[in-house]
């Protein structure tokens, strides 16, 4: 695929035809970001309709290099020609999945609840290829009710992890605990994809040392079903305890 084209795969995946403003909320994550320290994380907030960015947090340039101010002033089309030219196309069908699901699976009042995270590789400024996982919460939508802006977090990870590319949209339910409603791996398939969607919701609050009571707690569910869901997931990975399951998420992420 020609890099060329992107800007218009892009723009029709996310087509809208609304102007929010959105000055309260950049305004006070302009003013967030003077307080935050430098780490391997940066954030943006993107603008979807009209494929630029409305503001880019300072450790960017110190994440990947690039100049902030060149990214503001010609956009997303920027970025996205530093995308690894295998993953492209994973990348775009990765979005266009989250769109689909979105608008047909996701009701209109719990929009504004969702988060979506993809990854993809980025060649940095000294032409290195990093692994990006974009996590990105919407601020804004259309008449339609489709996110065009959004809160836009990167994690940078080193080049020699190996991360298929994948999709994921999560709810944030009444207990404030994100549920994943939709997963999938556009790369290799793997043995992760025999996991559901409930069982990466209990790996996920393993790695953060819950116990099986905190889990159906944010989950609501009972604590039987969340120890059902343990031997299911140690079942499915072969691996024979939760201690070891976690030990080998630290080195494989992809797997939440």
């Amino acid at each position: 695929m020609l890099l060329k084209n992107i800007k218009n795969i892009y723009n029709e995946i996310f087509k809208s035809y609304d102007h929010p403003i959105l000055t309260h909320h950049i305004k006070k994550i302009i003013e967030l970001d003077t307080y935050l320290p430098y780490s391997s994380t940066f954030f943006c907030i993107t603008n979807t309709q009209d494929l630029t960015f409305e503001f880019i947090s300072k450790n960017m340039t110190t994440c990947i290099g690039l100049d902030k101010d060149e990214l503001l002033k010609e956009g997303m089309r920027n970025f996205w020609n530093r995308i690894h030219p295998e993953d492209i196309e994973l990348w775009l069908k990765a979005l266009n999945e989250l769109m689909i699901y979105t608008m047909a699976e996701i009701p209109l009042d719990n929009r504004q609840r969702m988060s979506y995270t993809w990854n993809y590789r980025l060649k940095s400024a000294d032409d290195t290829y990093v692994n990006i996982i974009q996590n990105t919460t919407p601020l804004e939508f259309d008449s339609d009710m489709k996110p065009i802006i959004g809160l836009a977090h990167y994690t940078v990870i080193d080049p020699k992890v190996k991360i298929p590319i994948t999709a994921t949209a999560k709810l944030l339910n009444k207990n404030n605990e994100y549920e994943t409603k939709y997963f999938n791996n556009f790369s290799q398939k793997l043995l992760t994809n025999g996991l559901s969607n409930r069982e990466r919701d209990v790996i996920r609050l393993l790695t953060l040392n819950k116990s099986s009571k905190e889990i159906a707690e944010s989950l609501n569910i009972s604590p039987n079903t969340v120890d059902t869901h343990r031997r299911n997931i140690l079942k499915k990975l072969n691996i024979s305890s939760t201690g070891e399951l976690i030990g080998m998420l630290k080195i494989n992420k992809s797997y939440i």
